[in-house]
């Protein structure tokens, strides 16, 4: 038994364990922190030598983390929290205004949810009013000048040189495994609403190979998108991390979705410093962890 006046916490060892949770696994792990897979091994080892047991199962087949390693990891991002929130409190300007910030539903329980209350926190003289709506509302009203910037869905094609590009991500067609698809006519299709952009996509430059969609249900969460296939009611476009174990994905018969980035986007005449504090700090988050994540 190691005395416990021996053990240590190393930030960076924490960060690197927390890195192989968010990425799943070492070798992505690495790749988004910018070093070698042997560097993050070294600081896992590390680790589990100063505290005296494995945090990694090293066995084909079992799970990533041990008992232990699951343990540490709600200590780690505790610790890790407070451990940058007291750097940045050391550094902080006084910081005075108002930011107008929308927000997609899925984007509120990410990350970026713990980003913006520490910086509330840090920034109690600043007030951020958010609003949720769907990406391509969100775009409308960056245009028309009722936000300051919008955190929200584009296509990889669309990201512009000015975005923060905050994660990415593959989109699917999925269907539940005893729905049939049709070998003619129209395909029983489960959509969003018609502000989603998915939809529009998939109406449009979806359909160039002659596949014709039939809606038959429309809604506007992704849970009630997720019953419905779960049903066996039709076909629909889901992101990767809203796929389930009783979900198939389509493949070859229909046109390739495009890729999805998740980008902080400001409308065009945003000049606030206020602003440009948030939006640097998300960017430093995105260079300490390699990315951020959104929660399933």
């Amino acid at each position: 038994m190691i005395d416990f006046n021996n053990r240590r916490l190393e930030i960076d060892s924490l960060r690197a364990l927390w890195a192989i949770r968010h990425h799943g696994g070492v070798t992505r792990a690495a790749e988004a922190l910018g070093l070698s897979q042997s560097a993050v091994s070294h600081k896992i080892k590390r680790l589990e030598t100063s505290l005296g047991c494995n945090l990694l199962h090293r066995k084909p087949g079992a799970p990533m983390f041990t008992g232990a390693g699951e343990d540490l990891l709600d200590y780690a991002g505790r610790i890790i929290g407070l451990h940058d929130e007291a750097l940045l409190s050391l550094s902080r300007t006084t910081l005075a205004g108002r930011i107008a910030l929308g927000l997609t539903e899925d984007t509120t329980c990410s990350d970026l949810a713990r980003i913006l209350g520490r910086f509330h926190r840090l920034h109690p003289a600043v007030s951020v009013r958010t609003k949720v709506r769907m990406s391509l509302v969100l775009r409308a009203m960056l245009e028309r000048g009722e936000l300051d910037a919008a955190i929200m869905q584009v296509f990889a094609h669309d990201v512009r040189p000015s975005d923060l590009v905050l994660f990415k991500e593959k989109l699917h067609w999925v269907k539940h495994p005893n729905f049939s698809l049709p070998q003619s006519g129209a395909i029983r299709f489960l959509s969003f609403d018609d502000e989603c952009f998915y939809r529009q996509w998939a109406l449009d430059i979806g359909q160039d190979d002659g596949v014709t969609l039939e809606t038959v249900f429309e809604c506007s969460s992704s849970a009630g998108i997720i019953a419905a296939v779960s049903a066996g009611m039709g076909i629909a476009l889901l992101n990767e991390r809203h796929l389930r174990s009783d979900m198939e994905i389509i493949t070859g018969c229909l046109p390739a979705p495009p890729a999805l980035t998740y980008v902080v986007r400001r409308a065009r005449k945003a000049r606030n410093p206020v602003l440009d504090a948030l939006v640097a700090e998300i960017g430093s988050e995105i260079r300490r962890y390699g990315g951020l994540s959104i929660a399933i």
